[in-house]
């Protein structure tokens, strides 16, 4: 797992598209993103990973049924949408992706998710790339589920490719999801899913 091209430049956006098409052909559980000029292999999700997806799901449509959670759904993220991101979760009205190839707009994404893998490169990844690339594109709201340190964050706000507001809490807490998600977000079952 990790970088597989680390000189920033030397992949043009066209290129990856075509890698991530080979390389999905050749292995199904390869997974690629491309994040600041890195093309990067994204870890395989464990059963407790979709559990939080398939829990968060639920919220989501509770909150409403109008919204869909799309998991794995391939987005063009950073600064004019020169980065290829597959978000673990991305809420969006149900149908926003019909018409669109494996690579969308994030133009009616209301919310991205991640959640973290126990692997090296959550760190830069999740924590340090994510938040940037997330808000150059604008999306309004990004959680981070992080099982590591058993909290989640709350980016939103974005503004001149940055999240103006991050607040994080334990798992345990209820958070709340700003607009355009506007909803509560109890996050105690979050502690069933963690090592």
């Amino acid at each position: 797992m990790g970088v597989v091209e680390e000189r920033a430049g030397a992949l043009r956006q066209d290129q990856f598209e075509e890698l991530a098409r080979y390389g999905d052909r050749v292995e199904e559980s390869l997974r690629l993103e491309f994040i600041n000029g890195k093309v990067r292999e994204k870890a395989m999700p464990d059963g407790d990973h979709d559990t939080i997806i398939e829990w968060l799901t639920r919220r989501c449509i509770q909150a409403d049924q109008n919204w869909w959670l799309y998991a794995e759904r391939g987005l063009r993220v950073e600064s004019y949408r020169k980065g290829n991101a597959r978000p673990d979760g991305t809420l969006a009205p149900s149908g926003a992706f019909a018409g669109q190839g494996e690579w969308a707009s994030p133009d009616d994404v209301l919310m991205v998710v991640e959640v973290t893998s126990y692997d090296s490169d959550t760190d830069q990844r999740d924590r340090q790339e994510k938040p940037v690339a997330y808000a150059q594109a604008e999306i309004p709201v990004y959680l981070l589920i992080d099982r590591e340190v058993c909290e989640v964050t709350v980016y939103s706000e974005p503004e001149g490719g940055k999240y103006g507001r991050a607040e994080t809490a334990a798992f345990g807490k209820t958070v709340t999801l700003p607009d355009p998600v506007g909803m509560e977000l109890d996050t105690e079952p979050l502690k069933a899913w963690v090592r």
